[in-house]
């Protein structure tokens, strides 16, 4: 959930996920509370998919989608601001984690910073990985290296006017699409439209994705992203653009405001299709959207399933752990979309067997 605000222009972008489904009635509950307090609200506007050359096709309605009402990413802090339970410790970057006498003693480059119960992985990639390559939890550690990944080039772009409809092309105007056919742009959706609240004509912000094979062709290091990648990529995504909307090349405006950023830990390829992993023995586990899939719903399962799971493991008093154990032997499926939307939720245009169902969550 990552919302960029650019200032003084004003400028916003939600540059990680783009709005959330509904399905789960514990979920639902969460998503209640959130209305009740204006901390969301649902996207009235019009998402579809966009084929090559502006053909537009609305999807409907139903389910709702929900965004934050500034953004996704004050939806995070605003939860954050209302526990009472939860600590958080920044800067700090755990670098070792250390089983003794019954504790787990974290440290971040030699430095002690405290003695737990349990622990949580709610992270993956390479940096969990390296962290649990020395923790003696073999079992977790395995189940997180099967994990594959996807990488998404994210552009954000600010254009001092509305992106041209070519004439009969598009139906109407559209604040999201998923974009079909085109190799560098999977998704494009208006953030300002999105946001705000009144109808200006101020700078119109967007957000384009990129199509995983996008990303994979042009992975660099995403800490440090070589100005030459980051030209090319956000000029190839700008035709694609282009291409999708059916333009004449060359045609599209430059905006006057851009940036590339590379999700390079973006969406899983493969899931255990499990909402939580914990090892008894060990007292740890591993929560995270990936395991249901890949959405905002999926996350807040995964969190409560593991919540729930050490509380009564812990509330046991320790007797028979091996009931306890969850997911440590559980084989990953491989998911057959991984770009963004490919996964199960919104219905698409066509239900054909082959056809892919769309959810933009993640």
């Amino acid at each position: 959930m990552g919302t960029r605000i650019i200032e003084p222009q004003s400028l916003i972008f939600d540059h990680a996920a783009q709005f959330f489904t509904v399905s789960d009635p514990r979920f639902a509950e969460l998503v209640k509370g959130w209305l009740e307090n204006g901390l969301v609200r649902q996207w009235q506007g019009t998402i579809g998919e966009l084929e090559v050359g502006g053909q537009f096709f609305p999807l409907p309605s139903s389910p709702p989608r929900y965004i934050g009402v500034d953004g996704m990413r004050p939806l995070a802090d605003s939860i954050l601001s209302q526990t009472r339970m939860v600590n958080v410790v920044r800067p700090c970057w755990i670098s070792k984690i250390d089983p003794f006498n019954g504790m787990w003693h974290l440290s971040e480059n030699r430095k002690p910073c405290g003695q737990f119960d349990a622990i949580v992985i709610a992270h993956n990639g390479k940096c969990a990985n390296r962290l649990l390559a020395s923790s003696g939890l073999p079992l977790i550690a395995r189940q997180m290296k099967r994990l594959e990944l996807s990488s998404i080039w994210a552009l954000l772009a600010a254009f001092e006017d509305p992106l041209p409809i070519p004439s009969g092309a598009v139906t109407f105007p559209f604040e999201g699409a998923f974009v079909k056919g085109v190799d560098s742009v999977s998704w494009m959706a208006n953030n300002t439209k999105k946001l705000s609240r009144s109808q200006s004509d101020g700078p119109h912000c967007w957000t384009f994705f990129s199509t995983a094979a996008y990303g994979k062709r042009n992975k660099v290091p995403q800490e440090n992203i070589p100005t030459a990648t980051a030209e090319k990529v956000k000029e190839g995504m700008l035709n694609g653009v282009e291409t999708a909307l059916g333009l004449p090349k060359g045609s599209l405006q430059r905006p006057f405001y851009s940036r590339v950023q590379l999700w390079g830990a973006a969406l899983p390829t493969n899931t255990p299709g499990i909402p939580c992993i914990f090892d008894p023995h060990g007292r740890a586990g591993i929560c995270g959207d990936w395991l249901l899939g890949s959405s905002l719903e999926a996350a807040a399962l995964s969190g409560m399933a593991l919540a729930n799971h050490i509380a009564d493991c812990f509330q046991s008093g320790g007797a028979r752990p091996d009931e306890f154990a969850v997911g440590l032997q559980k084989e990953f499926q491989p998911l057959e979309g991984h770009d963004i939307g490919q996964f199960p939720g919104l219905e698409s245009k066509e239900q054909t067997n082959e056809a892919p169902a769309y959810q933009l969550t993640t």
